[in-house]
């Protein structure tokens, strides 16, 4: 009996699926060794003025060109990118860790517990990110800690319900209910078997928020509430590029441009396998 004709198709979005795998590894790997590599080796002066180097376009000299005060925009890029990178890590972290707290106790607890969390965070996500974090970050002067916290505080919500929703799922375990059969308490319970059982998940989310943390970043910045305008980070260079782009130099908006977007691609290629890995029903999808 001859094959299917699925088979060559599944073959084929298996071998597409490891190359994007491998590419977005790679880019990571790129963008983590530049941001760990380059500030140590090479030092910036975020205030230096070189009006003789104006608006350079790019050349092997200056790969990505120079700024409107003769900066090299490529050297300006990796210290932008480290600080947005740090900030999307930071304030990823914090939102992780307070979603996953809320999630795995209201869907541990449940009854009353569980509806008033819940309707607070269907409460507190009818309110726009941006203009919450805007009025955050208005209360305290230009600074890292105000970006971080203000991206915390507003996106750990998603977090708590994709963790509120694993902790229903396995409390009908059979396990679980083994486990409250013997006389465990509710606390035993969530830290020996749900919150273990949540943390892949919660990982996941945690990786995805990311670079969404960094856009994040990168538009308070924009608007001038992030960080401070002398200080480099994605959302400045774009910031300070607007009158060249308009002007007809292209440079200084395209590459800030293009380190929001690649790792943000990068980092979705990695979280999708990530994905496959721990969702059995999707990976057997896949394998047809």
């Amino acid at each position: 009996m001859a094959d299917p004709v699925w088979r060559p198709a599944g073959r084929a979005r298996r071998s597409t699926r490891t190359l994007r795998v491998r590419t977005s590894a790679v880019i990571v790997a790129l963008i983590v060794s530049a941001v760990l590599l380059v500030p140590p080796l090479v030092q910036l002066d975020q205030q230096a003025v070189d009006l003789s180097a104006k608006l350079l376009p790019p050349s092997w000299a200056h790969p990505f060109g120079t700024d409107d005060v003769g900066r090299d925009l490529l050297l300006r890029c990796v210290y932008g990118l480290r600080v947005s990178l740090l900030v999307g890590l930071v304030a990823a972290l914090v939102a992780t860790v307070i979603g996953t707290a809320v999630g795995a106790a209201a869907g541990a607890l449940g009854g009353w517990t569980d509806r008033v969390v819940m309707r607070a965070v269907d409460t507190l996500s009818s309110i726009p990110h941006l203009l919450l974090g805007v009025f955050i970050v208005a209360m305290f002067r230009p600074g890292v800690w105000p970006v971080v916290a203000s991206v915390a505080v507003t996106h750990w919500l998603s977090t708590a319900r994709i963790v509120r929703a694993e902790v229903l799922s396995l409390r009908g375990r059979p396990y679980v209910d083994a486990a409250v059969s013997g006389g465990a308490s509710r606390w035993r319970v969530a830290v020996r078997h749900l919150v273990p059982g949540v943390l892949p998940q919660a990982g996941l989310a945690a990786v995805l928020m990311v670079p969404h943390a960094m856009w994040h970043e990168s538009a308070l910045s924009f608007l001038g509430l992030g960080l401070p305008a002398h200080q480099a980070s994605l959302g400045n260079l774009v910031q300070t590029a607007r009158g060249s782009l308009l002007a007809g130099d292209w440079w200084p908006t395209l590459f800030p441009g293009l380190l929001l977007i690649v790792p943000t691609l990068a980092v979705a290629g990695l979280a999708g396998a990530w994905r496959d890995r721990i969702d059995p029903r999707r990976r057997s999808e896949l394998t047809l």
